[in-house]
């Protein structure tokens, strides 16, 4: 029986050990399987989805009639104001990444020192972040009214107010404001929070070595801080594509469709004239401009990227 015993152990053992390796190798599985689902659910299919429908003349009242690439062919060559929608696009993107990336470095490197005026600056500059882009968008509705605040501040100065959201010169740049205002002190907090890993050793080798501010800002900190700054590189260009809240609560794409981006777009011909296969048209177009743009990032500027 001893024997018997003895020589079913091994087995015992090594069935459990087969057992915790199987179990090992399907746990990761199950746990990331919740965020799977949903992403399936939620974002892969309604890309799919909207691929699809790109395809078909679709207005919800009527059969879905399939029509190949008239509707990207109308989308390129026939309505003018999808153009439109991309240089207003390409315009507040290009602006916002640049004033939020060169403001958030700026103020990142003024906040660097451990002061108790740093600090409180620190938090005031975070909260407009967790504010609902919603609320800001009517805050400032109202303070870039003809009579608004900020229009009564110019008057102050004896300087003539301005038609902020009224004008098609204006509107736009209001948008941009509104964007930075709200984004610029999570940025630079990301930003300072980099600067303050970064090692003091390299900071005072490069003064031994009689390195000027200038010198030491290009050479260390910028290539030091390059991970973080590709980063928002990333997340604000796809930000600002996305920018919608801020259009329909302050502007409603006007005046004369001086602020319509291509999200703003999508929206008014999928739920204002309900056709639903040409607006899957512009969205794919919008898709596809996010996923050529992000590689471009990795490809060029990611190649120009210092890790520690």
């Amino acid at each position: 029986m001893k024997d018997k015993k003895e020589a079913a152990a091994p087995k015992k053992v090594e069935r459990k050990h087969k057992n915790y390796h199987r179990n090992s190798l399907i746990r990761p599985y199950l746990m990331i399987a919740p965020c799977i689902t949903f992403l399936m659910i939620f974002t892969f299919y309604p890309a799919v989805n909207m691929i699809y429908l790109s395809f078909f003349d679709y207005n919800l009242l009527s059969e879905k009639k399939f029509i190949g690439l008239e509707n990207y062919r109308r989308l390129f060559f026939v309505n003018v104001d999808f153009w439109n929608a991309f240089k207003n696009t390409a315009y507040y993107t290009a602006a916002t990444v640049l004033l939020l990336i060169f403001l958030g470095l700026m103020f990142a490197l003024w906040l660097q020192k451990s002061t108790w005026l740093n600090s409180i600056a620190q938090r005031v500059m975070f909260l407009p972040h967790i504010c609902a882009m919603l609320s800001v968008s009517m805050v400032f509705q109202w303070l870039m009214d003809e009579k608004g605040l900020f229009n009564a501040v110019l008057h102050v100065f004896s300087l003539p107010g301005l038609r902020w959201l009224n004008s098609s010169q204006t509107a736009l740049i209001s948008i941009i404001i509104v964007s930075i205002w709200k984004n610029i002190g999570y940025y630079a907090l990301i930003l300072l929070s980099s600067l303050k890993a970064i090692p003091a050793e390299i900071h005072e080798a490069a003064e031994l070595d009689d390195a000027r501010p200038l010198q030491k800002f290009f050479k260390i900190t910028v290539p030091m801080l390059s991970p973080q700054i590709l980063f928002l590189l990333v997340t604000i260009t796809i930000g600002s594509f996305k920018v919608f809240e801020s259009i329909r609560i302050m502007t409603g794409g006007g005046p004369g469709n001086s602020t319509d981006v291509l999200v703003y777009y999508v929206y008014r011909y999928a739920m204002t004239n309900l056709k639903f296969g040409y607006a899957s048209a512009a969205g794919t177009v919008l898709f596809a401009l996010l996923m050529v743009l992000t590689f471009f990032y990795f490809r060029l500027p990611g190649k120009r990227v210092h890790y520690q």
